[in-house]
């Protein structure tokens, strides 16, 4: 299938640069999935959609303060580093700027020293693999040294570091939030559970993936970067009972999807699970594990408008997204969302 099917127009001014005031008043365009039928409302009238015994899954991830800035040890020359995946020990995937000069043995040092990286390996794209050396504990060395790793497209600075996270951000991880979750607020979640309604989690640690472009022609050549997910028993259970009343399981975000997906390409039933997954969802796609999904609007040509698409239709998304834009939607980690059920 050819990449430029899920092409469309964005113009740069729609590009949300910053969060709204208020999370619940975003934008929500609701598609019905076999229909294609639209329909405009604010996203706290979501629940409207949610019916009593379905059940929520939201990733329950939370983004590191993961770009640090430091000087290549030898030569005193700047650097960008971008921690992406923790591969094993202090082992670390991460993107460099500028990367071409980073050599096997190259040392860079954060924070005179306080961290200091050790390339061990060459990847493609500006990747490394790199050894971290420091004292103490890293999360709270983060904290101390690094910044939040906003998406390239926003230019704005961000006053509240938070408004990159989701209320219910647990599992520290993640390069990148998981955001169509940022909609929700304490007070909505909780108006979904006086409702009847089930919220679970999963972990996806969202990682290279989000920052690699689609960069072949025919997407069956698309390779998909591996991120680390967990579903845990009390989940799995809940899901399965859920399956088992005839309720809907209703999906918060591409990265929740991709790790329910995983889980039920290789089961019949959701069982308790931890690994990596790869899972590239695109149309011809069979979906086994969710009955609905909330998520943002996504770059074009990206492989998340191509597993959107693979849930309802390329028609039907790739005309919702053209509405959008006509109506002036928030587009990308900050604007609108859309319900498709």
């Amino acid at each position: 299938m050819d990449i430029e099917a899920f092409d469309y127009h964005l113009p740069e001014s729609l590009i949300a640069q910053t969060p709204l005031k208020n999370r619940d008043e975003s934008r929500l365009l609701v598609l019905g999935k076999d229909s294609g039928d639209i329909e405009h409302r604010q996203f706290k009238n979501v629940i409207e959609y949610l019916n009593e015994g379905d059940t929520l899954v939201l990733n329950d991830t939370r983004v590191m303060p993961a770009r640090l800035f430091g000087l290549k040890e030898d030569t005193g020359a700047k650097v960008e580093m971008l921690m992406l995946t923790q591969i094993e020990g202090n082992d670390w995937e991460v993107l460099l700027k500028p990367a071409k000069r980073i050599k096997v043995g190259n040392k860079l040092s954060f924070g005179d020293g306080k961290i200091v990286a050790e390339c061990m390996e060459e990847l493609d794209q500006g990747g490394r693999i790199m050894r971290l050396h420091y004292e103490g504990i890293l999360q709270e060395r983060l904290d101390e040294l690094g910044e939040m790793p906003l998406p390239p497209y926003i230019k704005e600075r961000l006053d509240d570091q938070e408004r990159y996270q989701t209320v219910y951000a647990k599992e520290s991880g993640s390069a990148a939030a998981p955001t169509a979750g940022l909609h929700f607020t304490d007070d909505l979640l909780q108006q979904i559970r006086d409702k009847g309604v089930n919220i679970a989690f999963v972990t996806l640690h969202v990682g290279l993936g989000t920052f690699r472009p689609v960069s072949v022609d025919n997407i069956d050549d698309h390779e998909m970067h591996s991120e680390y997910y967990q579903i845990n028993q009390e989940t799995a259970d809940l899901l399965n009972a859920t399956r088992a009343q005839g309720k809907r399981i209703i999906s918060v975000g591409t990265t929740s999807t991709r790790t329910l997906e995983t889980i039920m390409q290789s089961n019949e039933s959701f069982v308790a699970q931890s690994g990596w997954t790869d899972i590239f969802i695109y149309p011809g796609f069979e979906y086994k594990a969710i009955d609905g999904l909330i998520t943002n609007f996504h770059l074009p040509k990206s492989t998340l408008v191509m597993l959107v698409s693979a849930f309802s239709s390329r028609d039907y998304i790739i005309n919702a997204y053209q509405k959008a834009v006509e109506l002036e939607y928030r587009f990308f980690s900050f604007g609108d969302a859309m319900l498709i059920i």
